[in-house]
């Protein structure tokens, strides 16, 4: 797969929550962690991450919207329940993207919604964990942007060649 990811989320309060996304984001290989307007307490998520990611993936604690510095080229994905926003199944993942998600109790902010170059949903009744929504989104994107092939027709796995 070319190109990079990074996962994080706006407003998050729950240290348990940021060490998990962490965790998973280190283990589907994310090039960096974020967070924006991080609750105090959240700062210490590392302290939550049983994968110690802050070891060998870089995490970014950005203050406001305006302190984020992306890599330049790199597209920021919001993921939310609106209207508008593109179902996962149906979106086309950017090469370079970071990803965000919005707190555990209310949304991404109007001015983080601004932001964003896209918003994907995940086709859901209502809202799941943020940490849960992340690893769905970072399957998603590897799923789709990797060297898998297509699907078998039907149940099961790929039928394994047999050598005589």
């Amino acid at each position: 797969m070319r190109g990079y990811f990074a996962i994080g989320a706006e407003g998050i309060s729950k240290p348990m929550n940021l060490g998990a996304l962490m965790r998973t984001a280190n283990a589907f290989g994310a090039s960096f962690v974020f967070s924006v307007k991080a609750a105090d307490r959240v700062k210490l998520a590392y302290k939550a991450d049983t994968s110690k990611t802050f070891e060998s993936v870089p995490y970014y604690q950005w203050e406001t919207i305006g302190d984020m510095a992306l890599p330049k080229g790199c597209q920021l994905v919001g993921v939310e329940l609106t209207d508008d926003a593109v179902e996962l199944p149906e979106f086309r993942h950017p090469k370079a993207a970071a990803y965000v998600l919005g707190r555990e109790r209310g949304d991404l902010t109007p001015e983080m919604l601004a932001r964003c170059d896209h918003v994907v949903k995940i086709p859901t009744k209502f809202c799941i964990n943020v940490s849960l929504a992340g690893a769905l989104v970072m399957y998603d994107r590897v799923r789709s942007m990797g060297s898998f092939r297509d699907r078998p027709v039907m149940p099961g796995g790929p039928k394994m060649e047999t050598s005589r």
